[in-house]
């Protein structure tokens, strides 16, 4: 279900929940550059399907209400025009509000997709309390990739990922030895995203695994 939330900076968004209320481990799930869209939803609803209280801000809420777009080149396009207008500052904020709406009295994970995983980094480095974060083909990360995380993070990349040359993910890895990374072979961009031309159905099933069990070892 959508809600109300309030930054401190007094900016007003909406948020789409699921899961239970009296969950015992809660997430912060991040936006790919497409909106709180039917993916996004999916996602949420795999993660309450777990346990988890999930909590997706709509982070476009600050330059363009509503936002649901597609995957063809013109909602690529749109997306980014988007996401550029976006502050960081405003970003965190409304993260910040998202996480505050979590039950207080239980650990807070972030997870993100797309530019989620980007945000999911600074989630890990620029903030405090959350026990865990997980990236996904976060193109971003590598900009600030010398900064100290406050928890565990695991981050996935596809090889053949034409937006996040294999230079970037390597200069990572030697930057952040105690982090996990996974890079799938073959995979590009959205690997894990089935409603993209660039689904690898067996790297996504993979990767969740893989998240799930990072998830279930940080936030217990």
């Amino acid at each position: 279900m959508n809600i109300d939330l309030t930054a401190t900076d007094g900016h007003s968004l909406t948020a789409w929940v699921d899961g239970p209320a009296n969950a015992k481990h809660a997430l912060v799930l991040v936006q790919e550059i497409f909106g709180v869209n039917h993916h996004m939803k999916n996602l949420a609803a795999m993660f309450a399907a777990q346990g988890y209280r999930v909590v997706v801000p709509a982070l476009f809420d600050r330059v363009a209400r509503g936002v649901e777009l597609g995957y063809t080149p013109d909602d690529v396009a749109r997306g980014r025009t988007l996401r550029a207008a976006v502050p960081e500052a405003g970003t965190l904020a409304d993260i910040a509000a998202a996480k505050a709406h979590l039950p207080p009295a239980v650990p807070h994970g972030i997870v993100g997709y797309c530019w989620g995983g980007t945000v999911a980094w600074w989630g890990a480095t620029r903030m405090t309390g959350f026990k865990a974060a997980v990236g996904y083909y976060g193109g971003g990360i590598v900009v600030t990739k010398d900064a100290v995380p406050n928890c565990p993070v695991q981050l996935h990349f596809g090889d053949q990922d034409t937006s996040i040359p294999m230079k970037d993910v390597e200069a990572i890895q030697k930057a952040q030895p105690g982090i996990e990374i996974f890079v799938y072979e073959g995979a590009g961009h959205g690997f894990s995203c089935n409603e993209r031309g660039s689904y690898v159905k067996a790297d996504a099933r993979v990767a969740e695994a893989r998240t799930l069990g990072f998830l279930a070892k940080h936030l217990a």
